[in-house]
């Protein structure tokens, strides 16, 4: 049987709340760098970080698909990654993987599994076009003359995602080229409908692409020159059947020195929680995604290894349910739910009755009594869900002033309209919704069941206008789902009045606080990682490449700059504390009550003369007899030997 404290869980890896993110780290994901091999891509030019040497774009974008795949072999192991190039004339091996793609297409490195092999491939690639930086023009020759088409280039991913990468995994390619012509001559209509055809195939197979293009002072990137005609906008638009003029918001329009930077962004996978319904109306229905926009990153769990001599293998961990008596394993579509509530009550029973309840209009079960309640995973699941499937609800729009501040008690997911659906229209209405909403300044109540384990929450649907800020942050137009309280989770805190600091200490505290006020008002989370996180991630990182690794090299961004913060502020902060020791309300302890409960004393007369009695007076406490004499009008000081005696004669002389 299951254990009665658990009788509310369901243990099934499917069924897992949204809590857990166990059934997120297990999707794979899969990345195929596509990288452009042309000539403006192997010209060299100074090497910003090194002097007196010379690099190319080709070698900037090989290098950030090292640093991706060297930080994947860390927080992502199961991942797979692959290297495609095109426009270069080296071919492919006959016998090999892409033996079948079109022409001035190569696989450099097949879609596989992370592994430090295929990392210290690449490394010992650009160590060696550090040396000699033509050598990657001499590994990788560019063709001559004509160009391969891009629809050509998505074909060939097509064919290596399929060959290399699982269903069910998240694929993507990332697109790096400098080339915003990439064909000889004016682009056709041909060559567009052609690329165009070819990314739509891509999708249909569950396959993004995020283009990363590069810009220079010398060579300015104008998509509106052919990719604009080609990529498909992913931004909500007036209507599902717009030319597709618009670039997708996952464009990175970079300069080379930030395309790692840029990668890195991109590289985190927007893997969807949750795909569910969203019901306007009665039978009014679209479709939507939800993504959560904080997830905590944890050290990655540790495997079980049992040493095999000649290897060492992965130890496959599974849950058994035994029966202690028997002693062997219990099916588990037969184990119970029980509520840790004791025995029933001991009421008459009708034994003609059924069990059911029948005829009464109530589905009650009858307990024997001195019996527990039982349960069955079904029953537990239809308790917990309330009968309802996976979906979200409209139940009406309030004005957005009525959402609280303490009305937050979750982290809240962001919802976005899905992509191919059975849904038709989603875009268009999920648009029209956010657009009326945003211009009345309303909020939507809604009722949510994200999957099909879980609760029922009520949820506030705030929406949230599309806008890039001066950063370069770009805010997508969507719903922020935020989970609302229920009148049990609502506790009142307690307040209690305080002493005040006096305006002058306010105003010497103020002085030094504006000087180490964060810049632009705004903590960026972004540019502060996990310094134990990336501590513990540097020294796998070295042990998996055989490298040396020196603690002192690591920096940790969010340990405090002492020295410039007392050389901005140290003089401000000296004069404030002066005046808080001066000041007579700082140095005031305001007198408090103890709130610890005493202990109960009280001795009935009974209890005390069953004790002598028996002769185990000495059992009682100290307090106790003194109590007790007190309550016989005898004098209580002593120790604990002479108030046993003198109750030992009041109960002689009371007999």
């Amino acid at each position: 049987m299951a254990p009665y404290d658990e009788w509310n869980k369901l243990d099934e890896d499917e069924e897992d709340e949204l809590q857990d993110t166990s059934y997120y780290e297990g999707k794979k994901d899969v990345i195929l760098f596509c990288i452009d091999c042309s000539e403006s891509m192997l010209e060299l030019h100074d090497d910003p970080k090194y002097e007196d040497m010379q690099t190319c774009h080709l070698f900037t974008a090989l290098e950030a698909a090292m640093q991706i795949q060297k930080r994947k072999v860390l927080v992502g192991p199961n991942d797979a990654v692959g290297v495609m190039l095109f426009n270069t004339s080296r071919k492919n091996e006959s016998t090999g993987k892409g033996a079948d793609l079109k022409k001035g297409t190569l696989v450099y490195q097949p879609i596989s599994t992370i592994n430090a092999v295929s990392v210290q491939e690449l490394m010992q690639l650009l160590d060696a076009a550090r040396e000699d930086p033509k050598s990657l023009r001499e590994t990788f020759p560019p063709l001559s003359g004509a160009r391969v088409p891009v629809g050509d280039v998505f074909t060939s991913c097509n064919w290596v995602m399929r060959d290399g990468a699982p269903k069910t995994a998240t694929k993507r390619i990332f697109l790096i080229t400098d080339e915003d012509q990439p064909h000889s001559g004016p682009p056709s209509d041909r060559l567009i409908t052609s690329a165009r055809t070819t990314l739509i195939d891509l999708l249909e197979a569950g396959v993004t692409v995020e283009p990363f293009f590069i810009s220079t002072d010398d060579k300015i990137f104008d998509p509106s020159k052919f990719y604009s005609s080609v990529l498909l906008p992913t931004n909500i638009a007036e209507n599902d059947d717009e030319d597709g003029s618009i670039l997708p918001e996952s464009i990175s329009i970079t300069r080379i020195d930030d395309l790692l930077s840029q990668m890195r962004f991109h590289e985190v996978p927007k893997r969807a929680l949750f795909s569910v319904p969203l019901e306007l109306a009665n039978g009014f229905v679209i479709g939507i995604k939800g993504y959560g926009l904080v997830t905590e990153q944890k050290k990655g769990s540790y495997k079980y290894f049992v040493d095999k001599y000649d290897r060492m293998a992965v130890v496959n961990s599974r849950t058994v349910y035994a029966d202690d008596d028997r002693q062997h394993e219990v099916d588990k579509s037969r184990i119970l739910y029980g509520m840790d509530l004791g025995a029933t009550a001991s009421a008459p029973v009708d034994e003609n009755s059924d069990d059911e309840g029948e005829g009464s209009g109530l589905a009650t079960r009858t307990v024997p009594a001195g019996s527990r309640v039982f349960y069955t995973s079904e029953e537990v699941r239809s308790f917990r869900t309330m009968g309802l499937n996976p979906g979200i609800r409209l139940l009406g729009f309030k004005d957005r002033s009525e959402l609280a501040f303490e009305d937050n008690i979750k982290h809240s997911l962001f919802i976005y309209p899905t992509k191919w659906c059975t849904y038709s229209g989603s875009k268009r209405t999920f648009s029209a919704l956010l657009r009326t909403m945003v211009k009345k300044k309303k909020l939507a109540l809604v009722l949510s069941v994200t999957r099909r384990n879980a609760a029922p929450q009520f949820c506030a649907m705030l929406p949230q206008a599309g806008k890039v800020e001066e950063s370069g942050w770009n805010e997508p137009p969507g719903f922020h789902l935020i989970p609302l309280p229920f009148a049990d989770d609502i506790r009142a805190a307690p307040v209690e009045e305080s002493l005040r600091a006096s305006d002058e200490l306010k105003d010497a505290a103020r002085k030094w606080l504006d000087k180490l006020s964060v810049k632009n008002g705004s903590y960026p989370p972004d540019s502060y990682p996990n310094p134990a996180l990336a501590y513990h991630n540097e020294q796998l990182e070295a042990s998996a490449f055989r490298e040396e690794y020196d603690p002192a090299s690591f920096e940790d961004l969010t340990a405090p700059k002492y020295d410039l913060i007392h050389k901005r502020a140290g003089q401000l902060m000296r004069e404030w504390k002066q005046a808080l020791l001066e000041d007579e309300t700082a140095n005031t302890v305001p007198a408090t009550t103890g709130s610890k409960r005493k202990a109960d004393v009280t001795v009935d007369e009974a209890e005390i003369r069953s004790k002598y009695d028996v002769g185990l007076l000495s059992k009682l406490r100290v307090d106790q007899l003194k109590e007790f004499l007190k309550s016989k009008s005898q004098p209580s000081s002593g120790k604990k030997a002479e108030l046993v005696e003198r109750v030992s004669e009041w109960l002689d002389n009371h007999a």
